[in-house]
């Protein structure tokens, strides 16, 4: 029962006819719509994913990387159940709910309460970009120093302050003169230079770029920022909304190196698709913000989202019951080791690109044989692999056959 169900040419004709009608409601931006693309999600579970003509997909995407304990996970959509049947919306900064608390508290111990034993303390957002603005807003808060150093390669995000940290040029041009050219980018995986880090605060900076290409850096590349970062007062941001939550085969992807940042950035796979996300800090950092006086001077409405946090209390839960950690780590090494055989492969755990050359018509044939995958890289040169973790070595198996049969 592995083979995906395919009933029709993808994408099938319900499919094809709702792409046509999204055309003429959403800007033509956002959706990418031809012959062979899209087709439209109606169902999944665990790693699978049903379309609205019938047909079963593996997934390769795991949603953008979101889905880690497994498509409508059982136990995180009761979580919600309940919970939306009790409370579906507090007022985050006024009067909150005690979950903002349980989760604040679980994010703290699995970050700084694990790599140090020392305190921490937590912002929440909706998506990986606002907890990349919540972090830059702290360095500029602690250091009073308004440069950030960033990286060639860099995806950090797409609103303004995210977006002047993010590399690629397709996404800034249109914006260039809205922006405030704060950053600074320099290669991946190499140090910056001294003399040129005047009037500059923090470094922020991916374990291993997603969108980039799933580029890892040199094995001493963070040890060696982490020193860096000390010996010249910067802070140390790193982006783990790709990385988090076990994707790389550790909680983050850090602790391969052992390095402990000042900030870090956590989203996606947090809540197993619903949109939460929360930049997590060193207490004396974060205790820079000044106390509340009735006004905050950064929230959102939605903040500590009571069906968020309990849908990230429950993902959570369940990558630690599953040890999702261990799971991911030795699932990557069996994929990596099959995957050499066609290509270089690159990165850790269940992240993993196949250098492909060009990805884009390797990703259409494989969703004509009921596999999801996505192109990575500025020149979609690497073909994305990752997986939910709860995928199978079946399954998996099944996904490599049909990639040699491609390729």
């Amino acid at each position: 029962d592995l083979l995906p169900l395919l009933k029709t040419r993808i994408p099938g004709p319900k499919s094809r006819a709702l792409a046509r009608q999204l055309s003429r409601y959403e800007s033509r931006n956002i959706t990418f719509v031809s012959d062979h693309w899209p087709i439209f999600w109606q169902r999944a579970s665990g790693a699978n994913v049903w379309d609205v003509d019938g047909n079963r997909y593996l997934d390769l995407t795991g949603a953008f990387g979101v889905a880690n304990v497994g498509h409508t996970n059982p136990r995180v959509v009761k979580a919600i159940q309940t919970q939306a049947g009790k409370l579906l919306h507090a007022m985050g900064d006024v009067h909150p709910n005690e979950l903002k608390l349980k989760l604040a508290r679980e994010l703290v111990a699995l970050t700084f309460g694990r790599w140090n034993k020392s305190e921490g303390r937590v912002v929440f957002a909706n998506s990986g970009t606002e907890a990349v603005e919540a972090a830059l807003k702290t360095a500029a808060i602690h250091t009073k120093r308004p440069g950030v150093i960033a990286f060639e390669g860099a995806y950090h995000g797409l609103t303004y302050g995210a977006l002047d940290t993010t590399w690629r040029a397709d996404f800034r041009s249109h914006f260039s003169k809205q922006l405030g050219h704060f950053t600074a980018h320099v290669p991946f995986g190499r140090l910056p230079e001294v003399t040129k880090i005047q009037d500059f605060g923090a470094v922020i900076v991916e374990p291993i770029q997603g969108r980039g290409g799933i580029v890892v850096p040199p094995d001493d590349f963070l040890p060696k920022l982490r020193r860096f970062c000390d010996d010249h007062d910067l802070l140390l941001i790193l982006d783990e909304i790709y990385t988090g939550f076990c994707r790389t085969g550790r909680w983050f992807a850090c602790e391969h190196s052992g390095v402990v940042p000042d900030l870090v950035c956590v989203g996606k796979a947090m809540a197993d698709g619903f949109p939460i996300s929360a930049c997590i800090g060193r207490a004396k950092v974060m205790d820079s913000w000044p106390e509340s006086q009735g006004e905050a001077i950064h929230t959102s409405t939605f903040m500590g989202n009571p069906l968020g946090c309990t849908a990230a209390l429950a993902s959570i839960g369940e990558m630690k019951r599953l040890k999702l950690d261990a799971r991911s780590r030795e699932l990557g090494e069996w994929l990596a080791t099959r995957l050499a055989c066609i290509g270089k492969v690159r990165g850790n755990g269940l992240m993993l690109g196949l250098e492909v050359g060009n990805a884009v018509p390797i990703v259409e044939k494989l969703l004509q044989r009921g596999i999801l995958a996505l192109p990575e890289g500025s020149r979609c040169e690497v073909l994305g692999l990752t997986p939910p973790l709860v995928i199978t070595k079946p399954q998996l198996s099944y996904c490599l056959e049909a990639l040699t049969l491609v390729l």
